[in-house]
């Protein structure tokens, strides 16, 4: 069974070799796991993938080729028991009746409303106006509909959740992409500004045609530096949640951006700005780096892009403790704030398309802050921002 798993990693293009399969089977037959498809999981990704770049590979073909294969999966470790927010039905309101469920007044109010029903709740709740639950007007749960929504669990329907109960793992951008990447760096090369330097290693022509004749025909070769591209620029990706649908355009943008700047720095966030982002999704609770040192760090003439969807509750960008994943003490417009005058140049590149950008409150709130200057991530919009950020 498991040659054939070997081969299904094979398949999907996963540079695994027979010695590495051969630790895992040694170590099957230890017994270093056993009947447990969460620990085969980890145990055989440990053995069998050597960069952190196709983990999202492998768990493509891990989940293709163990399809149905039941897994003792203990991600989400929250108290709120599972069968309280397991989905069972949509929950299908009149324009009347989302009309009628009323916000609860804020965020503090919501926290507070939230505790208060996690100590008093015995039992799952469906369709219900009151209780954690699912398909209801309550705020707390999942795939219901309110206006301040808790999401405690599964995926978002309506895009209205303040907070979010839940754990998650991002994966690192594959710097590998080759699809699509050649249009984005031409577009990329209207950000240049050339200049020499480094050892002198190009054939200075024009130089050695002149030295030459002044010295009576006597061949005098001279050398210049290369010309590079010496522009600077620093890279904030967004990652996870409803940034899902476009990994594969920021992986392009990502792998195009490699090659085409040779002073570059990236990071991660998620959904919003606030006091740290980290470069490594694996270590993203440990290994964080300030804002502070990254304004510290990088001079004024860096270029700044942003990439994200822009699509979040306001709450996210304008309150203290609004992020959907720790408290933060100051609002992540603080942060942006900050990093906007400390920047010379600083864009936001935007998958979602143009048109529905009015439509999200988060997004003309975003715009508004990068002083309009957010453009969409298509090649025409690329070709804009790299325009404006090369003036």
């Amino acid at each position: 069974m498991l040659i054939n798993y070997f081969l299904a990693l094979k398949e999907a293009k996963i540079p695994v070799t027979i010695r590495e399969f051969m630790d895992v089977l040694e170590g099957l037959n230890q017994r270093l796991v056993h009947a447990d498809m969460n620990e085969f999981y980890h145990f055989s990704r440990t053995c069998l993938v050597k960069d952190e770049k196709h983990y999202d590979k492998f768990d493509q073909a891990f989940a293709r080729y163990f399809e149905g294969v039941k897994s003792n999966d203990g991600l989400l470790n929250t108290e709120i028991p599972e069968e309280w927010l397991r989905k069972q039905l949509e929950l299908n309101l009149s324009e009347e009746e989302k009309a009628a469920i009323e916000a609860m007044g804020g965020l503090e109010k919501l926290m507070e409303e939230f505790q208060k029903k996690l100590s008093e709740q015995e039992k799952r709740h469906q369709g219900g106006n009151k209780m954690i639950g699912t398909a209801g007007r309550s705020p707390f749960g999942g795939h219901g509909h309110n206006p301040e929504g808790f999401r405690v669990t599964g995926k978002s329907r309506n895009k209205k959740a303040v907070k979010v109960w839940e754990q998650r793992q991002y994966r690192n951008l594959d710097d590998s992409v080759q699809i699509g990447v050649r249009n984005i760096k031409m577009a990329l090369r209207r950000l240049r500004r050339f200049a020499r330097d480094g050892a002198a290693e190009e054939l200075d022509m024009d130089g050695t045609i002149k030295s030459t004749a002044d010295h009576a025909g006597l061949l005098d070769i001279k050398m210049i530096p290369e010309r590079r591209n010496r522009v600077k620029v620093l890279l904030f990706f967004d990652v996870g949640g409803s940034m899902d649908p476009h990994v594969k355009v920021c992986e392009e943008m990502f792998s195009a951006a490699r090659t085409e700047f040779k002073h570059m720095e990236y990071y991660y966030f998620h959904n919003f700005i606030y006091e740290g982002v980290w470069g490594d999704n694996i270590r993203r609770w440990h290994d964080r780096i300030s804002i502070w040192d990254i304004i510290h760090r990088f001079g004024s003439d860096y270029r700044v892009i942003f990439i994200g969807d822009a699509t979040m509750s306001p709450f996210e960008i304008n309150s203290a403790g609004g992020s959907v994943e720790h408290h933060n003490d100051e609002a992540g417009a603080i942060w942006m704030s900050r990093l906007v005058n400390h920047f010379d140049k600083l864009i936001w590149l935007n998958p979602e398309r143009e048109g529905t950008w009015k439509n999200t409150s988060s997004t003309m709130l975003i715009k508004n802050m990068v002083e309009e200057h957010m453009y969409p991530l298509t090649i025409k919009g690329i070709e804009e921002s790299m325009r404006y950020l090369s003036r």
